[in-house]
């Protein structure tokens, strides 16, 4: 298959910028079809220098919000009358495995590893981060399976309901500015910071 020469696509594939969740996404401008991970066929290492060089420069760690247009975190503070957060603000840093819902990335179009393989991947990047070496968003930037990684891990602000479940209940639970240790669900195994 052939792939174009700066963006490692494939064919009639093409990247373009969701509105909704302020994330890129891959488009085929022939049959419509949509999708958040590259097709089949990328050249994956061609992808991760262009997403790296066209829409990670911009991530920052911490809530600095440095790309232009609006502020998908605006209200990402939001409390309930009781004090209990409704919508948080989080980061994240996905490592993905063989059983995940979708075994392919931006980074890798086919995943082999085992779930106890991506966990020791996991904690060495959650015992970097401890140490201070660098942080949660700089390293989502180019190892998170997620294709938030091109916002250094950044989700934006989201409320109750509309992420996994464990996600969720993991990221609720946390103060601004903690991380959790390793969140097991169906995408693959996630260290997640709160940032709002």
């Amino acid at each position: 298959m052939s792939t174009s020469s700066n963006t490692g696509l494939i064919a009639n594939w093409e990247i373009r910028h969701s509105r909704s969740r302020n994330l890129p996404y891959y488009f085929n401008s022939v049959t419509g079809e949509s999708s958040w991970e590259p097709p089949f066929g990328s050249d994956t290492t061609k992808l991760q220098h262009y997403m790296a060089t066209q829409y990670s420069g911009s991530a920052q760690s911490g809530n600095n919000n440095t790309g232009g247009g609006q502020s998908i975190g605006a209200d990402a503070s939001s409390t309930s009358s009781s004090g209990v957060p409704t919508k948080v603000r989080a980061s994240h840093l996905l490592i993905k495995h063989r059983d995940s819902r979708r075994p392919s990335s931006w980074k890798e179009s086919n995943i082999t590893r085992t779930k106890d393989e991506s966990r020791a991947i996991l904690l060495a990047h959650e015992a970097r981060i401890r140490s201070g070496q660098i942080t949660l968003g700089q390293l989502a930037s180019t190892e998170s399976d997620c294709s938030s990684a091109r916002k250094g891990g950044d989700l934006g602000a989201f409320g109750r309901g509309e992420m996994q479940k464990e996600f969720e209940d993991a990221a609720f639970s946390l103060k601004v500015g903690e991380i959790s240790s390793i969140v097991e669900t169906g995408s693959g195994l996630h260290l997640i910071e709160r940032t709002a």
